[in-house]
């Protein structure tokens, strides 16, 4: 983790930005919570343990600074809540998510699939593809189970 917060210090460093008390905190809360996705709400509610006297719009400008200079990903999975991923270190490009309408789960895909598509891009339109990012909309293999049994049930019930 120091060795993350360290490279993330010196990213921050080179645009003229400090790691403030506050922005290492809330840096700290987003690399020990990495799977969750955070709300900057969420975010608030932890680094209040670590730093008390922070407040919320603090937390908000460093989730925008972070974003803004791609430390973490700003995502919306229609929810309408934004949520914040730190973007990973060996990945040119922001992981792939596949989100359940039915619980709201999310699951990740860490490969890269899209890289022979990027490639196509650049050969057939000249188009030099800097980032992208993946979301799918659909129903996990939990809330499919749950609907298989019940039709299951239903079925059974009606004969």
């Amino acid at each position: 983790m120091e060795a993350r917060i360290e490279k993330i210090k010196q990213q921050l460093q080179s645009q003229g930005y400090k790691l403030t008390p506050q922005r290492e905190a809330t840096v700290r809360v987003l690399l020990e919570n990495e799977e969750d996705h955070l709300s900057a709400e969420d975010v608030f509610m932890l680094v209040k343990d670590i730093a008390p006297e922070i407040g919320l719009a603090t937390v908000y400008r460093t989730l925008e600074l972070l974003s803004e200079m791609h430390i973490v990903e700003k995502l919306n999975f229609g929810d309408g809540v934004a949520r914040y991923d730190l973007r990973q270190d060996n990945n040119k490009h922001h992981h792939h998510h596949l989100i359940c309408v039915h619980c709201g789960s999310m699951s990740e895909i860490m490969e890269d699939w899209l890289i022979p598509l990027e490639e196509r891009l650049a050969r057939e339109y000249g188009f030099t593809v800097v980032d992208h990012r993946l979301d799918f909309q659909g129903v996990c293999a939990k809330c499919n189970a749950k609907a298989a049994e019940a039709a299951r049930s239903s079925g059974e019930n009606a004969e």
